[in-house]
C-alpha cells in the first residue's frame, strides 16, 4: 500500500537522480507499482531496492521499466528472491542499458540457470 501511493507521487517525476526504497518489504505488488511509476524515467541514475521481498513477478515488472531507463549506473537488487526466472527477465533488460556501472543482486537465489 505505501509503495503504490509513493509510485503514484513518482509517475511523471523529471527531475529525480537517486531512489533509495532498500529494506522496506515492497514485495512483488509494491515492485510492479513502482515500476509502473519509473517507465520511461530518464533521469535516474541510482535505484536501490534491496532487500525487499521481491520475488520473480516483480523482477519481470521491473525489468519492464528498465529499458527505458538510459541513465541508471546503479542497480542495486540485492537480497531478495528473485531467482532464475527474475534473472533471465533482468538480463534480457539490461542488454540495452549502456550507462549501468554497477549492478548487485547477491542474495537472490539464483541458480545455476538464472547465471547462463
Amino acid at each position: 500500500e505505501g509503495a503504490r501511493a509513493l509510485a503514484d507521487a513518482l509517475k511523471g517525476n523529471a527531475t529525480l537522480t537517486e531512489l533509495n526504497l532498500a529494506d522496506n518489504k515492497i514485495g512483488d505488488e509494491g515492485a510492479r507499482a513502482l515500476a509502473d511509476a519509473l517507465k520511461g524515467n530518464a533521469t535516474l541514475t541510482e535505484l536501490n531496492l534491496g532487500y525487499n521481498r521481491i520475488g520473480h513477478e516483480g523482477a519481470r515488472a521491473l525489468a519492464g521499466a528498465l529499458k527505458g531507463m538510459t541513465a541508471l549506473a546503479e542497480l542495486n537488487l540485492g537480497g531478495n528472491n528473485i531467482g532464475d526466472e527474475g534473472a533471465w527477465a533482468l538480463a534480457y533488460a539490461l542488454e540495452g542499458m549502456t550507462a549501468l556501472t554497477e549492478l548487485n543482486l547477491r542474495n537472490n537465489d539464483i541458480g545455476d540457470e538464472g547465471a547462463r
